[in-house]
């Protein structure tokens, strides 16, 4: 495949977490009184599907290991596809529910195998390079996802915003299908064995690489999950934006997230990945601690939520490209394995996380009808991102080094 084609299936792959997640955020509060349901039921139309995108990638990431990635992402869009058409002409919230679960199980082999793809096809320094340009597609694909999603929402209603999850997914599918070449250099025949499986994750799990950089891209995911998982409810139903603003909103986060990809990439060829990811902790932790501190000082409206959550999502740029790419590098035998347990432990944060807001949003003691479940949260990840960035990172985060010899060999 060409390095443009290679680019574009990255950034569907990818983009697929985005349209899933913000294409229906500016519809949640509205389906949520259609359906008469109560905010922990609203959340758990996201947490269940992360958990479920999470968990099956445990799943696809062997599978793809064994019988190569170009099968597990054909099946995977084909489920996502149906399971999007289910969730739009869903009769209940808990069917709603169900058919994101699945689809949940879908997305998470288009995202394992997007990382996977780049370890084969790539040494890590360029893979992080790659993973960011894929990572700027995601960015602008997730500009796109919530304005329209707002403007959907509010002329036709949130059962077309989510019909155009099947959309999206259709045309993945059919490029798939039609432009892909596998990548997998040589499938592992015992990627399945159950004993040969569990060496293999203890092995990974064991690599202070694998923790440095998973930890990290965690961190950064986490603080993103917070803010869209709280911000429809805060900046439409604290802060009094309409569902088309909203969406315009989201766009602006996006477009700060796409130019810190692109410096990622300016600034991992003059600096390397290590101290790259040092320089953007300074820009995470500052936006972070604004975001925390202003609303303590009696400032709380839109700005002081959006300027200093700017800071961050230039950060994120940077964080998740090298973090998920990171991650991956040191088990070149074993992408689909070592993407999978990453990718896992990404979505049981967030499962966690979509617990604590489902109660915060509707608890007064724990700061309902405030801003500050929203900038609380994203404090908090910024200052673990930050000491894992200056941390482990530097100490582990070594990604050039001989892989260590897996047991699936």
């Amino acid at each position: 495949m060409s390095p443009g084609l290679v680019v574009l299936v990255l950034t569907l792959l990818l983009g697929m977490q985005p349209v899933t997640t913000d294409l229906y955020l500016p519809a949640l509060p509205a389906l949520t009184q259609g359906f008469g349901a109560t905010m922990a039921q609203a959340q758990l139309t996201l947490t269940a599907l992360l958990l479920a995108f999470g968990l099956s990638q445990l799943v696809w990431g062997p599978l793809s290991d064994r019988f190569g990635r170009k099968p597990i992402l054909l099946w995977g869009m084909g489920l996502f596809v149906v399971a999007a058409i289910g969730g739009a002409f869903a009769g209940s919230m808990e069917q709603l529910i169900a058919w994101r679960t699945v689809q949940g199980v879908g997305m998470g082999s288009a995202v394992m195998c997007a990382r996977a793809v780049v370890r084969d096809l790539y040494a890590p320094t360029e893979g992080a390079r790659m993973m960011s340009k894929g990572l700027t597609g995601l960015g602008v694909i997730a500009c796109v996802a919530a304005p329209l999603g707002g403007l959907l929402s509010d002329l036709y209603g949130w059962r077309i915003a989510l019909l155009m999850l099947a959309v999206f997914g259709a045309g993945t599918l059919a490029l798939l299908a039609m432009r892909f070449q596998e990548t997998l250099p040589r499938r592992n025949p015992e990627a399945l064995h159950p004993g040969k499986l569990l060496r293999t994750w203890a092995t990974i799990a064991r690599h202070p690489t694998f923790w440095a950089w998973t930890l990290l891209a965690t961190g950064s995911y986490a603080g993103l999950f917070t803010f869209l998982a709280s911000s429809s409810f805060v900046l439409i139903g604290v802060l009094g934006l309409s569902k088309t603003q909203y969406g315009l909103v989201m766009f602006t986060m996006s477009l700060s997230y796409i130019l810190g990809t692109f410096l990622c990439r300016r600034l991992l060829v003059s600096l390397g990945v290590r101290r790259t990811v040092a320089m953007a902790a300074v820009v995470t932790i500052t936006g972070g601690t604004l975001m925390g501190l202003l609303p303590r000082l009696g400032v709380e409206g839109l700005w002081s939520v959006l300027l200093p959550f700017y800071l961050f999502m230039l950060g994120h740029g940077v964080h998740q490209p090298c973090g998920q790419s990171g991650a991956v590098a040191p088990f070149p035998q074993a992408a689909g394995a070592a993407s999978a347990l990453a990718g896992f432990l990404m979505m049981l944060v967030a499962f966690g996380i979509g617990g604590w807001l489902g109660l915060a949003l509707a608890e007064p003691a724990l700061g309902a009808g405030t801003v500050r479940p929203l900038t609380d949260g994203i404090w908090f990840w910024s200052t673990l991102i930050t000491l894992t960035a200056w941390t482990l990172v530097q100490r582990h985060g070594e990604t050039h080094q001989p892989p260590q010899r897996m047991s699936t060999t």
